[in-house]
């Protein structure tokens, strides 16, 4: 396998963004997001109403962004007129977060008060609302008509989060996080059509197999490479199926439904009811092989004579999906291999049924891969075919394991 240096990841390089900041104490997460932007690779004009100032000095978006930020349908002392209808052609994607009452009712019966509402009303790119306010004002029957409008025009509202909000209450009006608004507008503008409608049956990280009520078999295994793979899978337009074992990260799509697990156990009866109505299944989780046969109700204690414990073998889920899989579904599988990995990985691929293994070697250089940000693979296919994947981050993989997935559609 090829280790050659990384590449930048830039999964919105070339896309344009207008993000709208409206006046809200949540406009300091705005500043957050367009950091997220600017990292992806994507060109980020900003749109301050007048309110927004009082919260965040339009000097900081001018500084992360690149561009003077645009409040005012003319420029300063110059008097040039910033062209709301160019602004509304030019972008891919108009994004309002924060989004206030004041502009949210505005937009929904076609005011145009100011530039940011004149772009709006001109934009012919996805839009994204994501609005911000107290609980009592986001409750209010007319707010919630107001979204009802703006979805109702083809528009993506994003649901307010639920939490402690700047008025001492809690409920929910929060902002959501900048990494959802992200994955949101990924969702906007990297959809492919030839992944949209299609469900995704995914597993992630590691199981524990339980020996008493506090220790349990397991892997050093972080659930990235799979938490990478579904909101890929997500942003290009797939709904995601993600049966998750036990990890740190969180889902920041709403195209993606996570389902928790503990064990093999619990991770197979899960995959098997959600294998029938997905079309691809990935199987990234690094799945126990072994249980133990007897578990204690109570904690094991040291008795000095040694502990001996008797293991059985676990249900081998892609195997077991792999004897139901009908015309039209594809199985890809993970093999985290030492020694003569990749001969292993092409059994593997064949006695699974796989259409797609990625071979993990545990002897490339820097060691064990689990828990890493990056790595390396191998992808092997029918026929024998192979396609070299070269160190990269794993968010960069994530799209290169996908297109591959894609050719076989």
């Amino acid at each position: 396998m090829d280790a050659s240096a990384q590449t930048p990841y830039l999964p919105l390089a070339g896309r344009r963004i207008l993000l709208g900041v409206c006046g809200g104490i949540a406009a300091y997460k705005s500043v957050m997001l367009l950091r997220l932007l600017t990292q992806a690779g994507a060109q980020v004009q900003v749109l301050m109403t007048e309110a927004a100032h009082a919260f965040v000095g339009p000097a900081t978006f001018a500084a992360l962004s690149g561009r003077p930020v645009l409040t005012d349908f003319t420029q300063g002392r110059t008097g040039q007129w910033n062209n709301h209808v160019e602004l509304g052609l030019w972008a891919n994607a108009l994004v309002i977060a924060p989004a206030t009452a004041a502009t949210l009712a505005k937009a929904a019966t076609g005011q145009s008060d100011s530039l940011l509402l004149a772009t709006y009303l001109s934009a012919r790119c996805p839009v994204l609302w994501c609005p911000a306010m107290d609980l009592d004002m986001y409750a209010h029957p007319a707010v919630q008509a107001n979204l009802n409008t703006l979805a109702g025009f083809g528009n993506l509202v994003l649901a307010a989060a639920d939490g402690p909000l700047a008025s001492g209450l809690t409920g929910q009006g929060r902002l959501p996080e900048p990494e959802e608004i992200f994955e949101a507008i990924r969702g906007l503008v990297c959809t492919k059509p030839a992944w949209q409608g299609k469900r995704i049956l995914l597993t992630a990280g590691p199981t524990r197999e339980p020996l008493d009520p506090v220790r349990y078999i397991g892997n050093f295994s972080s659930g990235k490479m799979g938490y990478a793979l579904a909101h890929e899978a997500a942003a290009r337009g797939a709904e995601v199926t993600l049966v998750s074992g036990p990890t740190d990260h969180t889902v920041q799509s709403h195209r993606i439904t996570r389902i928790d697990v503990t064990s093999a156990h619990q991770m197979a009866d899960a995959c098997l009811q959600a294998a029938s109505e997905s079309q691809v299944w990935i199987f990234c989780a690094a799945v126990a092989d072994y249980r133990p046969e007897q578990v204690s109700e109570t904690k094991t204690k040291k008795t000095g004579n040694g502990w001996n414990i008797s293991l059985v073998e676990n249900v081998d889920i892609a195997a077991t999906l792999g004897k139901q899989k009908q015309p039209g579904q594809l199985s890809i599988g993970f093999a985290l291999e030492s020694g003569l990995g990749q001969a292993e990985a092409a059994a593997k691929l064949e006695r699974k049924n796989l259409d797609l293994i990625c071979l993990n070697s545990l002897d490339q250089p820097g060691g064990s891969p689990l828990g890493a940000d990056d790595n390396q693979y191998l992808l092997l296919g029918k026929g024998g075919k192979q396609t070299p994947l070269a160190r990269n981050a794993k968010a960069a993989l994530a799209a290169q394991i996908l297109d591959e997935v894609e050719k076989l559609f």
